[in-house]
């Protein structure tokens, strides 16, 4: 029984996968946040720019 204790408080495996999962978290945070703070600037940006290509004469046609 203590050899199956010693063997599994060595194993990884599993610290492994949380801390992948907290760095996931975390970038998912910093994303919203990113977004949160830069929403109202980049919806000004498109805005005009979309304007100004729909102000442009097609020359495809």
């Amino acid at each position: 029984m203590s050899k199956l204790i010693a063997r599994f408080r060595k194993n990884e495996n599993g610290a492994t996968a949380i801390e992948y999962g907290l760095i996931a978290g975390i970038m998912a945070v910093a994303v919203i946040a990113a977004f949160t703070l830069l929403g109202d600037g980049l919806e000004t940006a498109f805005t005009n720019l979309s304007g100004a290509l729909s102000e442009t004469p097609s020359t495809l046609n």
